[in-house]
C-alpha cells in the first residue's frame, strides 16, 4: 500500500475528481490556486513526489500529462458514464480517425473527414475515445489546450455542466467548455480574448459531436 502524506492525499484526490468530473486531469496552476499554494512549482514539488511513490505517471508528450496508477501500477480508469474499463489498458492500442475540416451538414466521422489514422495507447485517455480532433486556434488555451493538438473525443449526445465538449453550431465545429441552465447551453471559452457562445438548441443548428476525454500534443 501506497503511504502518502496528508498533503499528497488530497492532491491524488484532486486530481481524481477532476478527471471523473471533466475527463481531464488537473494544470499545476489550478492545483495550487484549489489548495492556495503560491505558485504552480509547489503544486509541481508534490506531483513528482507523487510520482516517485507510484501514485502517479507524469506523462511527457500529452498536456496534463497526469496518469493514475492503482497500487499495482496500473492506469486508474474512472468510470464515466457507461465506459467500461478495457482490459490490460497499459498495452491496448486503439486505431484513431484524425478529423479534418468538417462539412456543413455532414457526418463527423464522414469517410472525407479523416486525414489520417493513429495506433494511440488506449490509457491515456479517461474514457475510450472514438476519433481525434486537430484543435484550431486558441480559445482553449488556459486549459491547456492549444492550437495544433490532438483532442481526443468520445461521441455522446449529452454532457455535465464543466465538461470540455465538441460541438457543432451552424458551420462551425468548436471546442469548449459545456454549461446548461434551462433551456439556454453557453459554450464557454478558456481565454478572455473570447467570447462566451449563447445557444438556444431549438433555434440554432447545434448538435454535440462528444466529449473530450484527453489530448496529444506533438513535441519538437
Amino acid at each position: 500500500m501506497i503511504k502518502l502524506t496528508a498533503r499528497q492525499e488530497q492532491i491524488l484526490n484532486l486530481i481524481k475528481e477532476a478527471i471523473q468530473n471533466t475527463g481531464f486531469p488537473p494544470t499545476r496552476a489550478e492545483i495550487a490556486s484549489e489548495l492556495g499554494f503560491r505558485s504552480a512549482n509547489a503544486a509541481e514539488e508534490h506531483l513528482q513526489a507523487l510520482a516517485r511513490k507510484g501514485a502517479i505517471e507524469i506523462s511527457p508528450g500529452t498536456s496534463r500529462g497526469i496518469r493514475l496508477l492503482d497500487a499495482m501500477g496500473e492506469s486508474y480508469r474512472p468510470t464515466l458514464g457507461r465506459q467500461m474499463s478495457l482490459p490490460h489498458p497499459a498495452i491496448v492500442q486503439l486505431s484513431l480517425p484524425l478529423i479534418g475540416r468538417v462539412a456543413a451538414g455532414s457526418p463527423i466521422l464522414a469517410e472525407e473527414h479523416i486525414e489520417a489514422t493513429y495506433a494511440v495507447d488506449a490509457s491515456l485517455f479517461s474514457a475510450k475515445p472514438d476519433f481525434l480532433l486537430k484543435v484550431r486556434g486558441l480559445s482553449m488555451r488556459d486549459a491547456g489546450i492549444m492550437d495544433g493538438d490532438l483532442l481526443a473525443v468520445k461521441k455522446v449526445d449529452n454532457a455535465k455542466n464543466g465538461q470540455i465538449v465538441v460541438a457543432r453550431l451552424g458551420e462551425e465545429v468548436t471546442v469548449k467548455r459545456y454549461k446548461k441552465t434551462g433551456s439556454l447551453i453557453e459554450l464557454l471559452p478558456e481565454n478572455p480574448d473570447f467570447e462566451p457562445i449563447r445557444v438556444e438548441p431549438m433555434r440554432d443548428n447545434f448538435a454535440l459531436e462528444g466529449l473530450a476525454v484527453g489530448l496529444l500534443r506533438a513535441w519538437g
